[in-house]
């Protein structure tokens, strides 16, 4: 079963807390399971400004995950303006969204595909960490994923701040960009965990 939500207002931005608030919950994200964690929710978008939240996804070499816009919305990253390969799937850790975005119905604001709890740290999924959600598994890519002014739309803009500081940038805290190695099928509830675990340097 699935839900169809879209940026409607009342649904078009985050509590948008101050600095200090969201700092106060930095020991919860540090405290994110580093080996075995829990897909929290699956979220399409299925059209800029659109969200579907799944209760399974299935994950392809050539969409990403299926039926969502990555392939046909294209990357400014890119020479010719087409999809980045490294880019195919987002991960936030699911305690920063909490945090940031203060209410549940505002998570998919964020756009990223598998909000997680599991450490998403540099240190815990350097690049070419590969990860095992459901039947499929990932690979973590080196593109950078960092606040953004959507992202401050929608949260505010200490929730920039916090999310690219030092700190943020170290935990990776607005999260990290992925592709698919091996198809399969991503439910609500399934464990992510490490199946690789990449010695590649991240300084």
């Amino acid at each position: 079963m699935e839900s169809v939500q879209q940026e409607l207002p009342g649904m078009t931005e985050g509590a948008k807390s101050s600095l200090e608030e969201l700092e106060s919950g930095l020991d919860r994200i540090r405290a994110a399971p580093a080996d075995i964690g829990r897909v929290e929710m699956i979220v399409c978008r299925p059209a800029v400004g659109k969200r579907r939240i799944l209760e399974e996804g299935e994950l392809t070499l050539a969409e990403g995950l299926r039926g969502d816009s990555w392939k046909i919305r294209g990357s400014s990253s890119t020479p010719d303006g087409s999809a980045h390969p490294e880019m195919q799937l987002n991960l936030m850790n699911v305690r920063v969204i909490e945090r940031v975005a203060g209410y549940r119905q505002a998570w998919p604001l964020a756009g990223d595909q598998f909000l997680v709890d599991f450490d998403l740290s540099k240190a815990n999924v350097p690049p070419g960490t590969r990860l095992a959600l459901g039947s499929a598994v990932i690979e973590v890519t080196a593109q950078p994923h960092l606040g953004c002014q959507k992202f401050q739309n929608r949260f505010g803009k200490d929730a920039v701040r916090f999310v690219n500081s030092a700190v943020g940038k170290q935990l990776n805290m607005r999260g990290i960009n992925a592709k698919v190695v091996t198809p399969g099928v991503v439910r609500t509830g399934d464990t992510i965990r490490k199946v690789l675990f990449s010695t590649q340097s991240r300084d």
